[in-house]
C-alpha cells in the first residue's frame, strides 16, 4: 500500500522542521511528502527547496492557492498517481514512531474506509475507571476511561444542553463532541467526523470530492465539512493508537474578532451540511448554545489573563451570529 503525506504549511519553518524530523523516525515512511508552502516569505522554501529528507518534494504555491483548503487542492493535484493513501498533517504536530503503520492498519482491516484519522495524545489527560457515573458532572466517560469535563461542557450538561450523540457523530442540533473525546484504549472507533490536520483518505477519494474553497485562509472547520460531506458516502474511522501530538503554533492564526466570527459562521455552515434541514426545534437549541459560548468568552474577560483576546472573541461570536439573521453562509 505506497502512501503519500502532504503538509500544507504557513510562517512555521520550525515547526515543521520538527515534524519532518518525527516522520524520518516512523516505523512505515511515506512513498512521498508534499511540503504545500502558502508562506508570505521565503524562509521555508530555502530551508526545505533542496532538502536531504528522502521521497520529499517542495512546492511554493501562487497567491491565488494561497489558504487551507485551496493549499491542500493544489496538494492533491500534485499527488503521484500510483498512490493508494494520502495522509494529511499540521505543520506543528509531532508523530509517534508508529503512526503510518497504525493509519494503514485500519485500511488493510476496513478496506471499504473512506477516511482514517489520528489521535492527539498530549492535550487531555485520561484515566482508566471501573465504573462509570452518570451523575458525575465533572468528568466525561466514555469505553472505560475518564476526562476532567470543561467548564461549557459543564454548563450546557446543566442546562440540559450536552451533546445526545458519541464523540465524532454531529448531534441534529450541532455542538458535538469531537473525536478528541475519544479515550487513549488503542482501539478503532467508527465516526462522522475527523480532524483535518491528522486524516488520511484514498487517493480516489480526494481526487473526485475536493476540499471547499469557502473556508478562506486559515480555514475553521473545513475537515468538518469535508469529512461530514464524506461520511454521507462510507465509512469514516479513528484508530485512538495512532498517535501524535499537537503544539500549536502561535504563528499563521488569525486575529480574536476574525476567529470568533469564523467560530459562529462556518459552525453554522458545517452543521448545515450535515443537517440540511434539523427542523425547528433544533435550530432554536443551536442558536441557543452558540449564544450561551459566546457568553462564556465574555465572562472569560474576568476569569482568564487574556481578557483583551476573550472580549476581542466575543465581539467576533456576538457578530458572527448577527449576521446569520441577515447573510447566512450558502
Amino acid at each position: 500500500m505506497k502512501f503519500s503525506l502532504i503538509i500544507c504549511t504557513y510562517m512555521r519553518p520550525e515547526p515543521l522542521a520538527t515534524l519532518l524530523a518525527s516522520v524520518v523516525e516512523q516505523t512505515m515512511y511515506p512513498d512521498e511528502i508534499l511540503i504545500i508552502d502558502g508562506s508570505t516569505d521565503d524562509e521555508t522554501g530555502v530551508r526545505f527547496r533542496e532538502s536531504e529528507i528522502e521521497n520529499l518534494i517542495y512546492h511554493k504555491v501562487p497567491e491565488a492557492s494561497r489558504g487551507l483548503t485551496k493549499q491542500r487542492n493544489y496538494g492533491i493535484n500534485r499527488v503521484d498517481p500510483s498512490m493508494d493513501i494520502v495522509c494529511f498533517l499540521d505543520d506543528d504536530t509531532i508523530l509517534r514512531d508508529t503512526y503510518f503503520e497504525r493509519i494503514l492498519d485500519v485500511y488493510k482491516k476496513y478496506p471499504e474506509a473512506l477516511g482514517v484519522g489520528g489521535h492527539i495524545d498530549n492535550e487531555v489527560i485520561w484515566e482508566q475507571v471501573n465504573n462509570e457515573n452518570p451523575s458525575d458532572i465533572n468528568h466525561f466517560y466514555y469505553d472505560g476511561y475518564r476526562r476532567t469535563e470543561g467548564a461549557r461542557f459543564k454548563l450546557r450538561r446543566r442546562l440540559g444542553l450536552d451533546a445526545d450523540t458519541v464523540p465524532g457523530v454531529l448531534p441534529k442540533f450541532g455542538h458535538g463532541r469531537s473525536t478528541g473525546f475519544l479515550p487513549p484504549s488503542g482501539k478503532i472507533y467508527e465516526v462522522k467526523q475527523l480532524m483535518g490536520g491528522v486524516s488520511s483518505f484514498p487517493l480516489s477519494v480526494l481526487q473526485t470530492n475536493k476540499f471547499s474553497e469557502y473556508f478562506e485562509g486559515y480555514g475553521l472547520y473545513e475537515d468538518a465539512d469535508y469529512t461530514f460531506r464524506i461520511s454521507k458516502l462510507g465509512k469514516l474511522y479513528v484508530h485512538t493508537g495512532a498517535n501524535l501530538g499537537h503544539y500549536h503554533a502561535a504563528s499563521g492564526r488569525p486575529n480574536r474578532f476574525k476567529y470568533g466570527k469564523m467560530v459562529t459562521r462556518n459552525g453554522w455552515y458545517v452543521w448545515r451540511v450535515m443537517h440540511p434541514n434539523p427542523g425547528f426545534k433544533n435550530v432554536i437549541k443551536w442558536f441557543m448554545i452558540s449564544t450561551l459560548l459566546s457568553k462564556i468568552r465574555l465572562i472569560n474577560v474576568i476569569t482568564t489573563s487574556e481578557r483583551k483576546e476573550a472580549f476581542t472573541e466575543y465581539l467576533g461570536r456576538t457578530v458572527g451570529l448577527l449576521s446569520l439573521f441577515i447573510n447566512k453562509p450558502k
